[in-house]
C-alpha cells in the first residue's frame, strides 16, 4: 500500500501545534513541557454531557466536527462500544481499536470488565499527537491511567518524548499493543496473526473518513473477528451498513445514545438483539443512498473515495436503484395523502417502471420484510436485515433488468 499523499484527518491545527512544541520542550530537556502543554490546551478542550472531554476535528471539505458526541464521551464509548461488545463472562478477550484517539474505548473496556479477565488490546491510531493528547489532560476514569502509560512507553520508545513522568503500573493481566499507523495498513497486517472478540470502529463520520468505512476494509475486518466476535461504530449510515451486508456480515441497529443508535455487525445473527428498521433495510437495498465507498487499492484518499462514490450514485438512480430523495423507496406498498410528496414519489417510480405504490412491481420488491407474502408469489420469510436486503435487491435488479 502506497499513502505517502494520504492525509488523515485529525484533530485542529491549534491543539497539534501545542503537541509538537510539547514535543520539541521535552526533547530540550524542558521538565515543564508536560505542564506547559496542558494549560494550553485548557480553551481547546470541549466539556461533554457527562464532564469528560473531547476536542474538535481540523476542517476537512469546509466543516469540522466533534471527536465524541455532545451527550458525553465516556459515556458513548460504554454504552455504543463496550456494553454492546458482548464480552462479559469471558476470561481471556481481545479487542481491536481503530482510532483510539484520546484513548477512551480501551479504558471504558478495561474499566468495566472484570479484575482478572486477561485482555490484549490492539490500539490503532494514524495521529501520534492524538495519541499524544492523552497524557495532557485529565479523563474520569480510572482505567485511563494505564492508557497514559501505554501511550507514554510507546511515544518514548519511538521518540517523540524524552521524559516519563507517569507513575501508574499496567497489571500484568492486560497486553496494549499500539499501532502508530494508517488503519489499512495495520489491518491487513494483522490478518492471519490474530482474531478478535470485539472491532470498535471509531473514526470520524464516514463523510469525513470515507476510507474507513468501504466495503474493502470491512471484507478484512470480518476476517480478523472470531466466530463470535463483533465489530461496533456510532454510525447509521447507510452506505457503512451496506458494505457491512456486502462483506458478508449480519447487521443490526446499536443501542440507542443520545439522539442515534449505532451498528453493530457480527458472522452470527442471534448475536444481533435489534434488527435495522423497515426504512434503514429498504433505503440500503434500494436507493442509491446504499451505494458503499470503494477503495480497492486500499490507499484512496477521502476526497477521491467521496468523488468515486457520488459518480456511482448518480449512474444507479434510475438504472438500478430509486433515488433517495423524498425516501422513495421507503413509500412502497404505503398509502400517502395526494400532495406533493406523493407526486414526487410516484415521479420517481413511473421513471423506473413502477406504475404506482401498491403494483405488483412495488409489492415485489419489498415483499421479503414482511412475514407473509404480499406478492402472491408465495415468498418464504426472511430472518434477518442482511437476507432481507439481500433479497429486495436482488429483486429490484430483476425488475429494473426487465424494465430496460
Amino acid at each position: 500500500m502506497d499513502n505517502r499523499n494520504y492525509k488523515a484527518l485529525t484533530v485542529e491545527k491549534a491543539v497539534i501545534k501545542i503537541v509538537e512544541k510539547f514535543f520539541a520542550e521535552d526533547e530540550a530537556g524542558e521538565y515543564n513541557a508536560r505542564r506547559t502543554a496542558k494549560l494550553a490546551l485548557q480553551k481547546y478542550l470541549v466539556e461533554t454531557g457527562d464532564g469528560s472531554y473531547t476536542f474538535i476535528s481540523d476542517s476537512s471539505h469546509g466543516k469540522s466536527e466533534y471527536m465524541h458526541t455532545s451527550h458525553g464521551a465516556v459515556s458513548e464509548a460504554l454504552e455504543k462500544f463496550v456494553k454492546p461488545a458482548k464480552l462479559e463472562g469471558k476470561k481471556s478477550i481481545s479487542v481491536l481499536d481503530i482510532c483510539s484517539g484520546l484513548g477512551y474505548n480501551a479504558a471504558s473496556c478495561i474499566e468495566y470488565l472484570d479484575f482478572d479477565v486477561e485482555i490484549d488490546l490492539h490500539l490503532i491510531e494514524i495521529s501520534k499527537e492524538t495519541l499524544a493528547l492523552s497524557l495532557l489532560f485529565d479523563a474520569p476514569l480510572r482505567s485511563h491511567k494505564i492508557i497514559k502509560k501505554a501511550v507514554e512507553d510507546e511515544l518514548y520508545r519511538e521518540g517523540s518524548i524524552y521524559s516519563k513522568q507517569c507513575t501508574e503500573k499496567i497489571p500484568e493481566r492486560i497486553h496494549i499493543n499500539l499501532h502508530l499507523d494508517d488503519a489499512r495498513t495495520v489491518v491487513k497486517k494483522l490478518l492471519g496473526h490474530k482474531k478478535f472478540d470485539a472491532i470498535f470502529l471509531d473514526p470520524f463520520s464516514p463523510l469525513q473518513s470515507p476510507e474507513l468505512y468501504t466495503d474493502e476494509f470491512f471484507r478484512v475486518l470480518k476476517n480478523l473477528l472470531k466466530d463470535d466476535g463483533i465489530i461496533l461504530t456510532y454510525t447509521s449510515a447507510a452506505p457503512v451498513r451496506s458494505s457491512m451486508v456486502n462483506c458478508g456480515l449480519q447487521v443490526g441497529e446499536g443501542p440507542l445514545f443520545g439522539r442515534r443508535r449505532g451498528t453493530v455487525a457480527t458472522l452470527k445473527p442471534d448475536l444481533i438483539d435489534k434488527s435495522l428498521s423497515r426504512n434503514d433495510e429498504r433505503m440500503i437495498a434500494l436507493s442509491d443512498a446504499g451505494v458503499p465507498f470503494r477503495d480497492p487499492d486500499f490507499s484512496g484518499s477521502s476526497r477521491s473515495i467521496m468523488q468515486n462514490r457520488s459518480r456511482e450514485r448518480e449512474s444507479s438512480r434510475l438504472v438500478e436503484k430509486f433515488p433517495s430523495t423524498v425516501k422513495t423507496p421507503v413509500h412502497l406498498n404505503m398509502e400517502l395523502p395526494d400532495g406533493r410528496l406523493k407526486r414526487r414519489v410516484l415521479n420517481n417510480l413511473k421513471k423506473t417502471g413502477f406504475n404506482d405504490l401498491k403494483s405488483f412491481k412495488s409489492r415485489y420488491v419489498v415483499c421479503p420484510q414482511y412475514s407473509s407474502c404480499i406478492c402472491g408469489k408465495g415468498c418464504e420469510n426472511y430472518n434477518n436485515s442482511r437476507e432481507r436486503i439481500n433479497e429486495m435487491k436482488k429483486r429490484l435488479k430483476f425488475v429494473l433488468k426487465i424494465n430496460n
